[in-house]
């Protein structure tokens, strides 16, 4: 009688080990599968993300590349004005000392003075 009683239980256990067997089958092959599909997006996140900076970097050069032609031209245009206010500064200074060169002289005399007198004023403050 003991092993009628045993046999109706081991064949339960049996049953109990190939269904037990079949899970673990079905769960990895279903992680196989999350893994793969997880692959499959990262790897299609990160071509969109590498795409993404591309685009960005473009529009980045660009916008730097119009900024410094923009600023090439403004510099452009204001060395051209700065070099004719010093022509015409120039050509000023040149008719006045003409018209008056002893007024001139004495004016740079002046200013040369002065100037040696500040630089001397500072010279002898720092050697007290």
């Amino acid at each position: 009688m003991p092993d009628t009683a045993l046999n109706p239980a081991l064949k339960e256990a049996n049953k109990a080990s190939s269904n037990a067997g079949a899970a673990l089958d079905h769960a990895e092959r279903s992680f196989g599968e999350a893994a793969s599909a997880a692959r499959g997006n990262f790897s299609e996140a990160a071509a969109a993300a590498k795409a993404n900076l591309a685009d960005a970097a473009k529009r980045i050069e660009a916008s730097l590349t119009q900024g410094l032609e923009t600023l090439r031209a403004q510099t452009r245009t204001y060395t051209d004005t700065a070099g004719q206010s010093v022509d015409e500064a120039s050509r000023y200074v040149s008719e006045r000392v003409r018209e008056r060169p002893i007024t001139a002289t004495l004016a740079g005399l002046g200013v040369g003075v002065l100037l040696g007198l500040l630089l001397a004023g500072n010279r002898g403050g720092r050697d007290k």
